[in-house]
């Protein structure tokens, strides 16, 4: 035999020898692997669903600081943003005029007293000759007319001193109540007075701040109707739960507030309805102005909850995978609730009591797939529901 015959049979020999290997694993590995999946079987829950609505807030009062007089500003106590106590000076206005006032009034008094003692000293003389009849009682009535006139005039001298001295008052300008100083448009030297269009300042009561914010009237009427008791709507309103109020950051402010009012006009345009909720503000952290998100939650019972994790979306449907007794799986489209339970949703249709449903990789699942279930018990699917 040749060199080149061996090499043939050679080479013969492996290629069998490899087709029977390859017809071995395929053998072997003929019958496609069933993959596990973690699953839950549906049972009724209970939980908290919160409705976020985007709010702006306001000062319990927001109160324009005006001049009452007209003068230059001479002196600016506070910055913006600083928090002020009622009554703490805000401005100092300069207006010698009303000093001037002050001075001229309290000459007025002294003047006025003197000639109230001089009529007086005049009744006192003309009294004693009236009685032994040395003049008439013409001089004694006159005498009196001129002492009463005395009187009025330092009443009126009086009244001008108080007057003077309120208008001097007016050019320290105070805060009326406790709150938050705004923008300051104006600078030192600045002339202002009551006619000035726009104000000093505003100061915010801060004390409790108003989150105003808007709701369809499909939703208000959910709200009212499943969140509270009573026959009338402000009875309604003044049963409903507590409101909790988000930052702009996204953290949760400490203070719980309350829903006080609802708008009795509902806006045609938007077919909404304004509504304010009232929150305590007694460290001050909420400023007028501020833009939030006020949570309302609604409690559901006996629900059909599912983790939005076992979900997915398929042309703006929502999904859910069950698993049947034969071991495959089907897609079920399921309604839920517009407001979550946080990272779960609230079935309305699709799903019931007793179907097992697959937690996860639900979107790579091609219905009639055949699964190994490995079903997890609820308190664990459940855990952060409560």
């Amino acid at each position: 035999m040749n060199k080149q015959s061996f090499l043939s049979i050679l080479a013969a020999s492996i290629v069998i020898a490899s087709c029977g290997k390859n017809d071995k694993s395929a053998q072997a590995g003929g019958a496609p692997q069933i993959k596990e999946y973690k699953t839950v079987t549906l049972q009724p829950e209970s939980a908290t669903l919160n409705s976020d609505f985007p709010a702006s807030i306001q000062g319990q009062q927001n109160i324009e600081i005006r001049p009452r007089v007209e003068g230059y500003i001479d002196k600016i106590f506070v910055d913006e943003g600083a928090v002020v106590k009622a009554g703490q000076p805000l401005f100092k206005i300069s207006a010698p005029e009303y000093e001037q006032q002050v001075r001229t009034a309290t000459a007025s008094i002294k003047s006025a007293q003197a000639d109230l003692s001089a009529a007086k000293l005049a009744v006192n003389k003309v009294k004693p000759l009236v009685e032994k009849g040395i003049i008439s009682k013409y001089d004694l009535e006159s005498a009196q007319y001129t002492y009463e006139s005395a009187q009025a005039n330092l009443a009126q001298a009086n009244a001008a001193l108080v007057n003077a001295k309120t208008n001097l008052g007016y050019t320290t300008v105070t805060s009326p109540v406790n709150g938050v100083v705004g923008s300051i448009p104006f600078r030192l030297g600045s002339l202002v007075s009551s006619n000035t269009t726009e104000p000093l300042t505003t100061v915010s009561s801060i004390g409790n701040v108003y989150a105003y914010f808007a709701m369809n009237e499909k939703m208000l009427l959910n709200f009212t109707q499943n969140n509270s008791t009573g026959a009338s709507l402000a009875q309604k309103i003044k049963s409903m739960p507590a409101v909790s109020l988000l930052l702009s950051d996204g953290s949760a402010y400490d203070e719980k507030g309350h829903i006080e009012t609802v708008n009795g006009l509902i806006n045609t345009e938007t077919g909404s309805v304004n509504i304010r909720a009232r929150f305590p503000n007694p460290k001050g952290i909420i400023r007028s102005g501020s833009s939030t998100t006020v949570r309302i939650p609604t409690d559901v019972k006996d629900a059909i909850i599912v983790p939005q994790s076992a979900t997915f979306e398929l042309q703006d449907k929502i999904f859910a995978v069950v698993l049947g007794k034969d071991g495959k799986t089907r897609n079920a489209n399921i309604t839920i609730l517009d407001n979550a339970a946080g990272n779960y949703y609230v079935v309305t249709e699709g799903l019931k009591a007793g179907d097992e449903i697959v937690l996860e990789g639900v979107a790579s699942l091609k219905e009639g797939t055949e699964i190994k279930a490995q079903n997890q018990k609820p308190e664990t699917v459940y855990a952060d529901l409560k």
